[in-house]
């Protein structure tokens, strides 16, 4: 059964995903490359914030905040069209913009902005943006036709929280350690943290973002570093000398039906992070819940499950999630 989409009015948090067609190991080093650059002008375009990611072999994840929705000078549009558009196009619409303007036909420009002001700030039309210019250039590259992706993306509504938000950033910025591909996520070039690491400033500003929902008000990227660095080992590896689990020593736990613990739950592949429609304190789902009843179900009287199998500090997720909620790391 599809799930239904469930999004924000206004402003909100999501963790997005997308997996290769058949899962196929499609996505090497330069299809990385391409990728990356790609998401980063949808998202200038678009004016969302990335606040972290990871792009994989076969699949990709994307932390990232929809601001709530303000309106923007002809001067902001034109400036975000030329992050995303040939220049020489852009410039052919500023100047119709300009003289409708002039000459005063305002169902004109309405119009014309809305024609590119609708896909912005909304969190389909960004992954829709990124996966369709992703596949044109993937194709014209392979020579190839069809489809790139398998389905739609997958989402969920993630609460504004220190243990929603850093829970969620760490099991991402966690997947090339989960893939075996690393021993430790700053090396991973394609991740969030990786390419923060790195230097780049893009990618510093989304996880000072994070640390801003902690009550953290530096945005100074040795302060964010060490931080976020410190709750991503403490979350996700028992210390900065072992690095992760066993696959023996995990299974031994879920054999005997006990709780994993939460940097051991994170090693693992948890389906609530993508599978779970919305996740966050009870309350919040909740709330979620009341709000998008409709896509709940009719015979549903509360909306929060608790998550299982791992200690998760109390969160929830809107959707019941029952067989094969985690599997095992790689390595």
């Amino acid at each position: 059964m599809r799930t239904a989409r469930v999004k924000e009015a206004g402003g909100g948090y999501y963790h997005c995903m997308s997996r290769v067609i058949e899962r196929r190991f499609a996505l090497g080093k330069l299809e990385k490359e391409v990728f990356r650059k790609m998401m980063r002008k949808v998202e200038g375009f678009s004016g969302v914030q990335i606040l972290t990611y990871t792009v994989l072999d076969n699949h990709f994840h994307i932390l990232l905040h929809v601001p709530e929705y303000k309106e923007i000078s002809d001067k902001e549009l034109i400036r975000r069209m030329k992050i995303l558009y040939d220049h020489t196009f852009v410039n052919a619409y500023a100047k119709t913009l300009r003289k409708a303007r002039k000459d005063k036909q305002e169902a004109y420009v309405a119009a014309l902005r809305k024609k590119y002001l609708y896909r912005m700030n909304d969190v389909s039309q960004f992954m829709k943006s990124l996966k369709q210019r992703f596949s044109m250039w993937y194709n014209k590259q392979n020579r190839r036709r069809g489809t790139l992706w398998e389905e739609r993306f997958k989402s969920i509504l993630v609460e504004d929280s220190e243990n929603a938000l850093i829970m969620m950033a760490s099991y991402i910025d966690l997947n090339p350690v989960r893939a075996g591909i690393v021993k430790d996520p700053k090396d991973y070039r394609y991740c969030g943290y990786g390419e923060a690491a790195g230097g780049h400033k893009e990618a510093r500003e989304g996880l000072a973002m994070i640390m801003l929902t902690l009550d953290q008000t530096s945005r100074v990227w040795g302060q964010v570093s060490h931080k976020y660095r410190r709750m991503l080992y403490v979350r996700g590896q028992a210390t900065e000398k072992k690095h992760g689990f066993s696959r023996s020593s995990v299974q031994k736990v879920l054999d005997k039906g006990g709780k994993l613990s939460t940097s051991e739950a994170l090693r693992c592949r948890v389906r609530y992070f993508s599978d779970g429609v919305a996740l966050g304190s009870r309350e919040y789902v909740e709330d979620v819940y009341r709000r998008f009843r409709k896509e709940a179900g009719a015979k549903r009287k509360t909306g929060a499950r608790p998550m299982r199998r791992g200690q998760w500090g109390g969160l929830c997720t809107m959707r019941d999630l029952r067989l094969e909620v985690i599997s095992l790391p790689l390595n």
